[in-house]
């Protein structure tokens, strides 16, 4: 999906929500546990919830890689169930040497056919590079994580003065384009987007931490929004495990439209 159609999609939905399918096996109903394949069936009921108000499914596959060659069953037929008009991420925070850079993201662009995956830059331009060879797919750079130990690192303060973060902001630029490069900028670290923006006033912003994180989303929307949206709002717990009961999917879809309904007001606000 480029960038057109994924601005399009959000003017089209009034929404830029991201539903993170990270299925717990152990957290899903009960009474799910009986079907053949209880994964697919939540993340289906999920997706039939909740489609008409996303505009990004994000499965975290650390869920799927988990339960072994079962989990990688689920997660395809997941992402083969997802509809073609909805934005998929590889939550995956790959990163290695260049050549095996190119492996994951033919695994992931190629076989699996995301629309995009995670990736980590401490190994720099050439760990990241291969996957921005492919035509038509995104990169999503880990920026400023919205965890607690992300000030172990990405806020220290180099040589030049710029934050690790900042440093990282300004040098992946060089790699990829905002048609093909995107960043992770944690919801908790709101305070920050005003500055984050004026760095890369261009680039979509994926953004985890709303819900149960603690983030808040009318101040990620009020500075982190740029002409095209820029946004992907990642809720995950917050919609997936709304209810733990026979209403799952009901209540997933009443907290997505929730959230929607939030997001078009600031759609007008901010845009």
């Amino acid at each position: 999906m480029d960038r057109a159609s994924l601005f399009a999609a959000i003017q089209k939905k009034q929404s830029y929500l991201c539903v993170g399918l990270d299925t717990d096996i152990q957290k899903i109903p009960s009474h799910l546990l009986k079907e053949k394949d209880p994964v697919f069936a939540f993340n289906k009921a999920i997706i039939d919830a909740t489609a008409e108000y996303a505009v990004a499914y994000k499965p975290n596959l650390a869920f799927y890689e988990a339960m072994g060659l079962a989990g990688w069953e689920s997660l395809q037929k997941t992402l083969d169930y997802i509809p073609k008009d909805i934005f998929t991420i590889a939550d995956a925070k790959r990163g290695d040497i260049g050549n095996t850079s190119g492996l994951y993201a033919r695994a992931f662009f190629e076989a699996m056919n995301f629309d995009s995956v995670t990736v980590a830059p401490y190994m720099g331009e050439d760990s990241v590079k291969p996957f921005l060879a492919f035509e038509g797919k995104w990169v999503i750079l880990l920026g400023l994580t919205s965890n607690a130990g992300s000030e172990d690192f990405q806020s220290l303060k180099m040589a030049s003065g710029l934050r690790l973060y900042e440093q990282v902001l300004e040098t992946s630029q060089l790699w990829g384009t905002p048609d093909n490069m995107m960043y992770v900028i944690g919801a908790t670290k709101a305070q920050q987007f005003g500055e984050i923006r004026k760095r890369i006033p261009d680039h979509f912003l994926l953004v985890p931490g709303v819900g149960a994180q603690g983030g808040d989303l009318r101040s990620v929307s009020q500075y982190g929004m740029n002409p095209q949206c820029g946004l992907l709002v990642n809720s995950s717990r917050g919609i997936i495990y709304a209810s733990s009961g026979a209403d799952f999917a009901q209540k997933a879809g009443e907290e997505a439209r929730k959230i929607q309904q939030e997001m078009a007001e600031y759609l007008h606000l901010f845009l």
